[in-house]
């Protein structure tokens, strides 16, 4: 098949790796012919092309295919994905993010592409925006479900929130979990100890990592006040932040006012490959986001064998069961996130015990190349009545 994919940026993140995947599995697995048409990668989360992955992969950059709204530089950038696609001829068209969903699936309809599929990596619309503004994205999302054949969820939560939100009915969604690399997750703990030496973190602290740009709603300063009463009562404890990002500097300037910089490392931007060494070095992950649709650092946690403190959000109850594979906690309810981090610190067996179980339960389902396989099979199965 001819399969063109249409995203707003390749940053380095989680819906990103997943297309990256997809591409590269279609070609390497099934021989299908792939383009990724995406915009440029600005900002501190870093480019996940520039890091020599997938060279095999074509893609069209279109300079004004970007995230913000600018209406004359989101009609350049249709025209530029219409022409592109017009030249490709695809068979499928898949589209992620919500400016390469809206304007890839516009353009790939107006050229009657026989299949034409949309991630929902996360609702665009959300209860933090205001109302107007949420009340304009559930507009085009739902314009935007007239001009696709069906979605393609990360997680049940997407679903339900798309339904709820008018955006279409739930016969026209399939939920496939996001793939990854499995084996270097499963082997993360053989560089543990050299990992602990290197970011100097003492045999007997334990370690809670944190996989997430330094960004809005990302609830790094949830974390920060809740670390206030963990350090007190266990100063055993250190918070290991992976991710940069536009807040980086406020959050560091908070660290250090309360006195808090011993226990905290921030290790910036880190490629996709070296996740697992970090994972590895630590005894829990903590996620305080509060909007995601299937955040891939849980289920890359619980497959590396260290367990979730999570806020219970969107599709973190799929992979997070509370005293089976980790904590769940309210959002943004400090108080009790502090208290399941206090409370996985002091049982080591729990700890031990809940990430075997998660690498025994997620190990198989979040392969790169079952995702892949899931996909195209819906491709296939939507692309045979047009044919």
């Amino acid at each position: 098949m001819r399969i063109a994919h249409v995203i707003t940026r390749m940053i380095i993140g989680g819906a990103q790796e997943n297309t990256l995947f997809n591409c590269l599995d279609l070609i390497r697995d099934h021989g299908d012919q792939v383009l990724l048409i995406t915009g440029p990668s600005l900002g501190p989360e870093g480019s996940l092309l520039e890091q020599g992955r997938g060279a095999e992969l074509p893609v069209a950059l279109i300079d004004s295919l970007r995230r913000s709204l600018n209406p004359y530089r989101d009609f350049t950038a249709y025209q530029e994905i219409l022409k592109t696609l017009r030249a490709f001829k695809p068979d499928v068209v898949h589209t992620h993010s919500a400016k390469g969903g809206m304007l890839g699936r516009e353009a790939a309809w107006k050229l009657g592409v026989p299949c034409i599929i949309h991630t929902v990596h996360g609702a665009p619309f959300h209860p933090y925006q205001n109302l107007v503004t949420r009340q304009i994205y559930r507009a085009c999302e739902r314009h935007a479900a007239g001009r696709c054949h069906h979605f393609i969820s990360v997680a049940d939560a997407m679903t339900e929130l798309m339904v709820q939100g008018g955006i279409a009915t739930p016969d026209r969604f399939t939920t496939i979990y996001s793939g990854m690399e499995v084996e270097p997750l499963r082997h993360a703990k053989q560089s543990r100890q050299a990992m602990r030496q290197q970011l100097g973190i003492r045999a007997e602290e334990i370690v809670f990592i944190k996989i997430a740009r330094l960004f809005h709603l990302k609830g790094h300063n949830d974390l920060i006040t809740a670390a206030i009463r963990i350090i007190q009562e266990n100063p055993l404890v250190r918070f290991l932040w992976v991710g940069d990002g536009l807040l980086r500097e406020s959050l560091e300037q908070r660290i250090h006012s309360l006195g808090l910089e011993r226990h905290f490392i921030l290790a910036g931007l880190v490629t996709p490959d070296e996740i697992p060494k970090y994972l590895g070095a630590a005894d829990a992950l903590v996620h305080t986001s509060y909007r995601e649709g299937l955040a891939r650092a849980l289920p890359q946690a619980l497959i590396a064998g260290i367990p979730v403190v999570s806020y219970d959000v969107d599709g973190a109850r799929e992979v997070v069961f509370t005293g089976i594979t980790g904590e769940l906690v309210p959002a943004g309810n400090t108080r009790s996130l502090a208290d399941s981090i206090l409370k996985l610190a002091s049982d080591r067996s729990a700890r031990e015990r809940q990430g075997r179980e998660g690498e025994r339960r997620f190990s198989d389902v979040f392969c790169h190349h079952q995702m892949t396989r899931s996909i195209r099979e819906l491709y296939l199965k939507k692309i045979s009545p047009a044919v």
